[in-house]
């Protein structure tokens, strides 16, 4: 399955972490203690609390997530997915980007040549440049 088709799998992009945690909202959903994962575990319940902080905090590792999610019978799945729309939209993004710091290039040497075109013929040759990068490397679209 290709990369772009198993990303649209994956929920809404703006959707944020519960404030306490995944595995805090996850465990209290079930009408789990932290005893009771702890027990699960094998380790202190203390160990279960400062997880649960490192996680709501961004400071846990996938490993240690991975434990605790195995326990309440969950597993842990995570992307890394474009801000907005897909890979192809973010690469468009960028060859449109890179064509307009291009583009201003090559503007400031015509006007003081005085060969200057105007805001549509611009706009023509920035996508036409964009499409230009977009067919080339995709390396040279991040250089």
């Amino acid at each position: 399955m290709q990369l772009a088709e198993m990303l649209r799998r994956y929920p809404r992009r703006d959707q944020t972490p519960p404030r306490s945690g995944w595995i805090r909202a996850v465990r209290e959903a079930l009408g789990m203690t932290q005893s009771q994962l702890a027990a699960q575990l094998g380790i202190a319940r203390q160990t279960v609390d400062d997880l649960e902080r490192a996680e709501a905090g961004r400071r846990i590792t996938l490993e240690s997530l991975d434990r605790l999610a195995l326990a309440m019978g969950c597993r842990v799945v995570y992307a890394v997915v474009p801000e907005k729309g897909s890979l192809d939209d973010l690469r468009r993004r960028r060859a449109l980007a890179l064509a307009d710091a291009l583009q201003k290039r090559a503007e400031h040497s015509m006007k003081l040549e005085a060969q200057g075109v105007g805001k549509r013929e611009a706009d023509r040759q920035r996508k036409l440049l964009a499409e230009a990068l977009l067919r080339g490397s995709p390396r040279k679209l991040w250089q």
